[in-house]
C-alpha cells in the first residue's frame, strides 16, 4: 500500500527495492517558496546499513506491515547452527539464523519469552526489553580491603556474556543488565 512521503513517520518500516528499511529520522523542509523536501534517515533491517534519502511531497513509498509475536527461546540447534524459538500462540517453531538475532542472544536464556518481528510470516528480527536479569556464574575474587568506590571486576553471566560488575558482586547473584550497552545496572530485586 503506497503512502505519500508527507505521511511517513519515524518508526515506519518501508519496502524499498525489495528490502525492509525502518525510518530513523524524518525532516520536512520547505525552502522559501519552493516545493517541500522530505529527508528520511533509514536503516536496513537485514544488514544494519543506514543512509539518507530525499523525496518530494508527492512521492509515495510502500509501507510494510510487520507483526510482533511473543516467542519462547527453546534451545540452540547445533546441527544447523540456529536458535529455535516457539510461537506462544500456535506453538510453531522457528529456526533463526545467528546473523538475524545478532548479539541479542547474549541476553536471552532458555525459556525466556521475547518479541519476534515477522514480515509475511517469516521472522526478521528480535526485540529485547531495555534490561534483563541474569545470574552471575563466575566472578573474579575481590581484593581484600579494596573499599574504594567505583572498583569493578569481570564477571560472566549464565548466557556466557562477560560484564564488569562492582567488587561486591559474587557468583550466584542476580544482576540487572542493559541490553543496549551490556552494562551492569544493579542487583536484581527478586
Amino acid at each position: 500500500m503506497g503512502r505519500r512521503a508527507t505521511e511517513i513517520r519515524k518508526g515506519n518500516v518501508l519496502l524499498i527495492d525489495g528490502s525492509l528499511w525502518t525510518v530513523t529520522d524524518y525532516d520536512h523542509h520547505t525552502p522559501g517558496n519552493l516545493r517541500s523536501i522530505i529527508r528520511l534517515g533509514i536503516k536496513n533491517l537485514s544488514t544494519g546499513q543506514s543512509k539518507q534519502i530525499r523525496a518530494g511531497s508527492g512521492d509515495t513509498f510502500e509501507v510494510a506491515f510487520l507483526e510482533t509475536r511473543k516467542c519462547q527461546y527453546l534451545y540452540r540447534d547445533s546441527g544447523d547452527n540456529t536458535y529455535v524459538f516457539m510461537d506462544n500462540q500456535d506453538y510453531e517453531q522457528y529456526h533463526l539464523q545467528p546473523d538475524l538475532v545478532g548479539d541479542a542472544m547474549n541476553f536471552v536464556k532458555e525459556e525466556d519469552i521475547i518479541d519476534v518481528t515477522f514480515y509475511e510470516g517469516q521472522p526478521i528480527s528480535v526485540e529485547l526489553p531495555g534490561s534483563v536479569v541474569l545470574t552471575v556464574t563466575e566472578a573474579e575474587p575481590s581484593a581484600k580491603g579494596n573499599t574504594v568506590s567505583g572498583v569493578s571486576k569481570k564477571a560472566k553471566v549464565e548466557t556466557g556474556l562477560e560484564i564488569k560488575v562492582p567488587a561486591h558482586i559474587s557468583a550466584g547473584e542476580k544482576v540487572k543488565i542493559s541490553t543496549q550497552t551490556g552494562e551492569f545496572l544493579g542487583r536484581a530485586n527478586d
